[in-house]
């Protein structure tokens, strides 16, 4: 069929359409790529610049580990994972018969070297006496000495006149050497008890009865077994949530052994691992804003920055990288950033240690310090004050066992050994 002068001049009619349809589109999607790169841009400088973020963060807290103190076997358990502890609370509980029996040989040890030593105060009255005694033989001894010199010295001439006979003068001479021997022998005796008493004042001079090294030595020895009967008794030092629990019934622990953890999810922080690109305008005092996965976007967390991490995660891993060696390949190093939350947002929403965070850093303050100026001596950041009562009961056991043993009725306050 052949075309007709009315068809003709369709076909070109139809191309430019088509062309202008493919130039708009081209045009649409360069303005979308320019809309796009604009956005991208403005992003970048309004927000980009003032922002620090990163999904790498997760969520911390004090892990205090549960160990015994002294070995033992397994008698109680008192408490699973997930159970919430307060401090003081009691956990595990070891076979305490080979501790109390160390406990009574200390007790009875400590009144034995009380006594003791009291007798080392009553034999100085004893030997102070025994010195007088002995003075007063020699100065006996002496007096006979000088009558029976004066005795001989006034018969020796009359022998020559026959006044004295000679076996009576030599009677007198066999008396005056034996009393020399007599006073040799009272200057020994009391030379003999006046060392003794100095021996003996050596070990009580200058101290009181509970005060005497042996009362001290066997006090610390009872401390150490009353200590070590308490802490047959394993307790909670801190209130959180127990953990991996791994301790069973009759099992035979030894001392330091980590047998459950207790978690202190009430104070919880986010260790932040920025890049190492990323270091250089974070500060510690910038605020944060954080978001968990555990919750989404509808929960929001506000925290502080605390400080940064004085090494990469790779310096301080357990086998660090060999950078050193041939086969190198640069891989993007990460500090650890703490980041402080707000307590109150933290019970509203409790967190949970090792969850995931994304983390928000307004970078425009840039008054803080990028490390941690020295402190000083402070206060302690973390402390506990339930063992503080063994120790006293420990004290309050020896000072009744002294008191009993020294006759006193009133509790004595025997010296702590620092």
């Amino acid at each position: 069929m052949s075309a007709t002068p009315e068809n003709k001049p369709q076909a070109p009619a139809a191309n430019g359409a088509k062309n202008g349809s493919r130039k708009k589109g081209l045009t649409v999607i360069a303005a979308a790529v320019i809309v796009a790169g604009l956005v991208y841009g403005g992003y970048s400088w309004i927000v980009g610049s003032r922002y620090e973020t990163t999904d790498n963060a997760y969520v911390q807290a004090n892990v205090v580990q549960i160990t015994p103190l002294v070995g033992g076997t397994v008698r109680a358990v008192y408490a699973d994972d997930t159970d919430f502890v307060k401090a003081g609370q009691k956990l595990i509980s070891l076979d305490p018969v080979d501790a109390r029996v160390a406990l009574e040989q200390a007790q009875a040890q400590l009144a034995q070297t009380v006594r003791e030593v009291r007798t080392l105060y009553a034999n100085n009255s004893g030997l102070e006496a025994q010195v007088k005694v002995r003075e007063a033989d020699l100065q006996r001894t002496v007096t006979e000495l000088g009558r029976l010199q004066a005795d001989v010295t006034r018969r020796q001439p009359l022998v020559a006149t026959g006044a004295v006979g000679k076996e009576e003068l030599e009677h007198a001479q066999s008396q005056l050497t034996a009393a020399r021997a007599q006073a040799a022998a009272a200057q020994s005796a009391l030379q003999a008890a006046k060392d003794q008493l100095a021996s003996n004042q050596v070990l009580t001079d200058g101290v009181k009865v509970e005060e005497h090294p042996n009362v001290l030595r066997a006090s610390a020895r009872l401390r150490e077994a009353y200590l070590a009967l308490q802490r047959s008794e394993l307790i909670a030092p801190v209130d959180g949530w127990v953990a991996r629990r791994s301790v069973q019934l009759g099992q035979r622990v030894a001392a330091g052994a980590p047998l459950m953890a207790v978690v202190g999810l009430q104070q919880v922080w986010v260790d932040a691992n920025f890049k190492e690109s990323q270091l250089a305008k974070l500060r510690i005092g910038q605020s944060a804003t954080l978001e968990a996965d555990v919750y989404g976007k509808k929960t929001e967390y506000h925290g502080t920055v605390q400080g940064l991490g004085a090494g990469t995660g790779a310096a301080f891993a357990l086998l660090p990288a060999q950078n050193a060696t041939g086969n190198w390949i640069k891989v993007v190093q990460r500090v650890p950033v703490r980041i402080a939350l707000d307590p109150k947002e933290v019970q509203e929403h409790p967190l949970r240690v090792g969850l995931s965070m994304d983390v928000q850093v307004d970078i425009r303050d840039q008054g803080g310090p990028m490390l941690a100026a020295a402190t000083g001596a402070s206060a302690p950041r973390l402390q506990t004050t339930i063992f503080d009562a063994q120790e006293k009961a420990a004290d309050e056991q020896v000072g009744r066992i002294i008191a009993s043993n020294l006759g006193k009725a009133a509790k004595a306050s025997p010296a702590r050994v620092q």
